[in-house]
């Protein structure tokens, strides 16, 4: 009897040691780095509750922004370590490589980034090595499509400048820029900026060489400063086509490119495959896959240009 009474206890108290000293499982702390905004993007946020994260219960953020001033980016980054995150989200080339500098451990998803590879942020998008994967917006029909549809808005068009930034990120988009103008039998003017500061000059250069229409090609340096260029774009009366709906909704003319919405729901779902074990460097870098036409007619009226109809029945959006 007493054997069987202390075998009884004995079990008891076994299945009770782990119960009462079981560890609390650890909350995952994601990290946040941008240059504007006060908050992660609403798509990724929603792409991350959508997949079961809920702010304060199952996930913590740490979200840091530079304000516009590019070069804190180092001591934020600094500051996300020590906060001892799990994954770090960098949206933009100086974010990315900010991060990267402050850990080559952390894993880091990159959010809209144009060549990552040109960069030496990842060795391939298949197979990115190291601690860094994410998503590219780099894709090869952006500067064909764009032209292409600058060309059907303002047929008669044949000089087109390109405002973009003279970083090595930028070389492969100028270059497939440079190659459809040719098929497409435009003459493209390449304005590289160095800072902000010359935003000015390059329109006043533009406009001395009778550029009929201008493509910006995406910097994440310029983001801080596209009310700047839309309000530029509007006094020199010049069409432009953006990167993003944003600039669009903004006042800017046309925009033709990733849907960011999707973007963001899709580093959402990287994110989670981190915080789930894959590790960075087997997780291939993904690229955009649905894209997005939109236009501004009262732009357009303010700069006396006129849609064509046929074009403008395939916007996804039209602002009136």
């Amino acid at each position: 009897m007493k054997n069987i009474l202390g075998i009884t206890l004995g079990v008891m108290f076994a299945l009770s040691v782990p119960a009462s000293g079981q560890q609390p499982k650890k909350i995952p702390r994601i990290g946040y780095l941008a240059d504007v905004g006060s908050a992660p993007p609403e798509a990724f946020m929603q792409g991350l509750r959508d997949l079961g994260y809920v702010e304060g219960k199952n996930v913590v953020f740490e979200f840091r922004t530079t304000g516009g001033k590019p070069g804190r980016y180092p001591e934020l980054a600094e500051q996300l370590v020590h906060a001892k995150v799990d994954v770090i989200v960098a949206g933009g080339a100086g974010a990315i490589r900010a991060a990267k500098n402050a850990s080559a451990t952390i894993p880091i998803v990159m959010a809209h980034v144009n060549d990552p590879i040109a960069l030496g942020l990842v060795a391939s998008l298949a197979h990115p090595g190291g601690n860094i994967t994410g998503i590219s917006n780099l894709s090869p029909e952006l500067s064909g499509k764009r032209l292409e549809l600058l060309k059907e808005v303002i047929p008669k068009a044949y000089r087109v400048a390109v405002l973009t930034f003279g970083g090595a990120a930028m070389q492969t988009s100028i270059k497939e820029t440079e190659d459809a103008a040719q098929s497409l039998r435009l003459q493209v003017q390449i304005l590289k900026l160095k800072a902000p500061n010359e935003i000015e000059s390059a329109f006043d250069a533009a406009t001395k060489q009778h550029a009929d229409a201008l493509v910006q090609i995406q910097a994440a340096f310029l983001e801080p400063h596209q009310q700047r260029i839309i309000d530029l774009a509007a006094k020199s009366r010049l069409p432009v086509m953006y990167n993003s709906r944003d600039d669009v909704e903004t006042g800017g003319l046309m925009s033709y490119g990733p849907d960011r919405e999707d973007m963001n729901r899709r580093v959402a779902a990287i994110v989670d495959k981190i915080l789930k074990g894959r590790k960075p460097a087997d997780v291939p870098v993904e690229q955009p896959r649905k894209f997005e036409l939109v236009f501004n007619l009262k732009t357009a009226k303010q700069i006396g240009l006129t849609i064509p109809p046929n074009v403008l029945a395939r916007a996804d959006k039209v602002i009136r």
